[in-house]
C-alpha cells in the first residue's frame, strides 16, 4: 500500500479515535457528568482511544503488514509498542491541552482538538517507523 493511502486510513482510524477521545473526555470531565479533573479525564479518554485505534490499525491500516506477524505474542508486543508510543503522545497532548486551557484560555474541547493533532503527528511517525515498519510488522 502506498504511503498516502496508508496515511488516509490512519487518519480515518484517528478520526474514530478523536470521537472516542472527545466523547469519553466529555463524559468524564463535564461538570454535569462525572466532573473528574481535566488531566485525569484526558489520560483515561486517551487510553480508551488507544485501544480503539490499535484494533483498527492492526486490522485495517497496517493489516497487510501485521498479517505477516499475526501470532498472539507478536500482536501483544505490537500493542505494547503502540501503547508506549501513544502514551507518550497522550502525555504530550495533555501538556498541549493544559497549556491551551490555562495559558491561552481556550475551551477544553478546542484545546483538546489541538492536542490530538499534535499527538497524531507523533503517533503516525513513530508507528510507521517502529511498530509497522516497511519490511513488515516490527519484531
Amino acid at each position: 500500500m502506498k504511503l498516502f493511502g496508508r496515511f488516509m486510513r490512519f487518519g480515518l482510524v484517528g478520526g474514530s479515535g478523536v470521537l472516542v477521545d472527545m466523547g469519553v473526555l466529555y463524559l468524564l470531565h463535564d461538570a454535569n457528568r462525572l466532573a473528574l479533573p481535566l488531566v485525569t479525564s484526558k489520560i483515561l479518554a486517551a487510553q480508551v482511544a488507544i485501544l480503539n485505534n490499535f484494533a483498527w490499525n492492526e486490522l485495517w491500516t497496517f493489516g497487510d503488514r501485521s498479517a505477516l506477524h499475526a501470532t498472539g505474542r507478536e500482536r501483544l508486543l505490537r500493542f505494547l509498542r503502540f501503547e508506549l508510543i501513544c502514551l507518550a503522545g497522550a502525555a504530550l497532548a495533555a501538556v498541549v491541552l493544559s497549556q491551551g486551557v490555562t495559558r491561552f484560555g481556550l475551551h477544553y474541547l478546542v484545546a483538546n482538538a489541538l492536542a490530538i493533532a499534535v499527538g497524531t503527528a507523533w503517533n503516525f511517525g513513530l508507528n510507521l517507523r517502529w511498530n509497522w515498519s516497511a519490511g513488515g510488522a516490527a519484531r
